[in-house]
């Protein structure tokens, strides 16, 4: 048969199979917006050609015009949104809790809307806030940076909270601490989506390592609220990102140019604890939370809390937790198991 003539027709613009809405608070944190949606356009398109051809969104308009982050920085409506229920995800970006979030009335209630629809809310960073004033974290659990624990548990005590991981996945809720689990929080949504080869690919792009779970430790509050000294609070955050290694007082003290004796006094001044001591603590929550919320062996966490093997690692856990780590561990999924059937049946 001879070829037609007429010349082809193009192709069908792609259907997108996720989409997603976002509603920036004012002042919201530009970086949470911006790891979460960069995320989505590395995913969407093959390469890094940033077609939107597996995943679309829309900036919702909140604020009657450009939406002001924290930073100063302006991010413009979409043209036209859809109806709430058209949406796959819908993601609150939160910002300052301090004279600002202050979102419309009405998208609260789009937000209801939605969510009466069976879509799924994502609260970024203090976005968690946000849901919960709406009515639309009870019930679930909650995810928040523990920079704002005390702040969100005062204001919403009827809601299940946890601080000590990147982010929480609770049926079609979902919310994380902020900073770069983001992008962690949005590769999951994007393995679920698709699959983990294009949560991967997306990461890696953004030179980030393979996809962390949900039970990745935030970083632990080693700035204390009672330290008001500026070397001990540098201090603080070395021994936190030193904790896995062996690193020794006196090498503390070579890299903050400051004498032993003097960091010791001035940590006793300000905390009440010595360097040492300090670390021990610190050493000893870490461990706690690593057996009685992750699945990783005993030499593991071992290694992730200092120890060179689980010999010594356990004798430090029975001296200072006074349970062995394996007594830790059982009584912890116990007391889970207690807790979910009390929460089931509440």
């Amino acid at each position: 048969m001879p070829r037609s003539s007429r010349p082809h027709e193009p192709a069908a613009p792609a259907v997108p199979r996720l989409r997603v809405g976002f509603l920036l608070a004012p002042r919201f944190t530009l970086t949470a917006f911006a790891g979460f949606v960069d995320a989505l356009r590395l995913a969407a398109d093959d390469g890094d050609r940033s077609r939107a051809l597996r995943v679309a969104w829309d900036i919702l308009d909140a604020a009657d015009g450009p939406v002001e982050s924290s930073c100063g920085a302006r991010v413009a409506p979409s043209p036209q949104a859809l109806a709430p229920e058209a949406y796959d995800l819908l993601v609150v970006v939160g910002g300052l809790l301090h004279g600002g979030q202050k979102v419309p009335q009405r998208l609260m209630q789009w937000l209801r809307t939605a969510a009466e629809s069976g879509v799924r809310l994502v609260g970024l960073c203090t976005g968690s806030f946000i849901l919960a004033r709406a009515g639309l974290l009870d019930g679930h659990v909650a995810c928040v940076s523990w920079f704002h624990r005390e702040e969100f548990a005062a204001e919403f005590p009827q809601v299940r909270l946890i601080t000590n991981q990147m982010y929480v996945v609770d049926r079609d809720r979902l919310t994380c601490a902020g900073g770069t689990s983001v992008v962690h929080l949005a590769a999951h949504i994007i393995e679920q989506a698709f699959d983990r080869a294009s949560a991967v690919k997306a990461l890696r792009i953004m030179i980030e390592e393979q996809p962390l779970p949900s039970r990745t430790l935030q970083p632990e509050q080693v700035v204390s609220v009672r330290s008001r000294d500026s070397v001990v609070r540098k201090a603080m955050l070395l021994i936190e990102q030193q904790l896995h290694g062996t690193a020794s007082i006196d090498t503390l003290c070579e890299s903050l140019g400051i004498g032993r004796r003097q960091l010791e006094r001035r940590f006793q001044r300000d905390v009440g604890l010595s360097p040492a001591e300090y670390r021990t603590r610190l050493r000893a929550e870490r461990a706690r939370w690593l057996l009685q919320n992750t699945d990783l062996g005993i030499t593991e966490i071992a290694f992730e809390c200092g120890f060179q093997d689980a010999a010594s690692f356990s004798r430090f856990v029975r001296g200072t937790l006074e349970l062995s780590p394996s007594a830790l561990r059982r009584a912890a999924h116990v007391a889970v198991e207690q807790d979910d059937e009390a929460y089931g049946g509440a």
